[in-house]
């Protein structure tokens, strides 16, 4: 059995909330940082260029967003995990400005669902086949540190000079 959020260790302090909320901004602003030039260029063979971490993270709002509702909508209900290497075969295809526009989309509606969930929410159960009983707080937790993961890594490459 996996840890129920692989992503705790990335959290700094701040509240989820405000996490989730700067996110947007921030991958906009890394990207630029990045720039044109090496957003589609891979760090090293096999790893993930910027452009498509950024995918990935237009992928995973929709994961997430689709697990939000369905803990608010079901009871005793079971997420179905996903084969990230899998869904990332057409990342190549698709431009870092369409994947932050793609996220910043999911991630405001997303924000929508979260501010307007009832206080009862919060500790909602919900079942992962690989992590175990999640809550609808965890999801949350999970979204944020898996953003921070991901800032960290397009922070480093912003950094890199090619």
């Amino acid at each position: 059995m996996l840890e129920v959020n692989p992503y705790a260790r990335f959290l700094d302090g701040r509240p989820v909330a405000e996490i989730l909320a700067s996110t947007a901004a921030t991958l906009e602003s890394l990207a630029e940082a990045i720039g044109p030039e090496r957003i589609a260029v891979a760090p090293a063979p096999g790893k993930w260029t910027p452009a498509e971490i950024l995918c990935h993270l237009a992928d995973c709002e929709v994961a997430f967003g689709f697990r939000l509702r369905q803990t608010l909508a079901q009871d005793h209900h079971i997420m179905q995990p996903f084969d990230q290497e899998r869904w990332a075969v057409l990342y190549p295809r698709i431009t870092a400005q369409q994947a932050l526009a793609a996220f910043n989309a999911m991630r405001e509606w997303n924000l929508i669902l979260i501010r307007n969930a009832p206080p009862a929410a919060s500790s909602k159960p919900v079942s992962h086949p690989e992590r175990g009983t999640m809550t609808f707080t965890t999801i949350l937790e999970t979204m944020a540190g898996h953003d921070i993961n991901h800032i960290l890594q397009l922070r480093k490459l912003a950094s890199t000079q090619n």
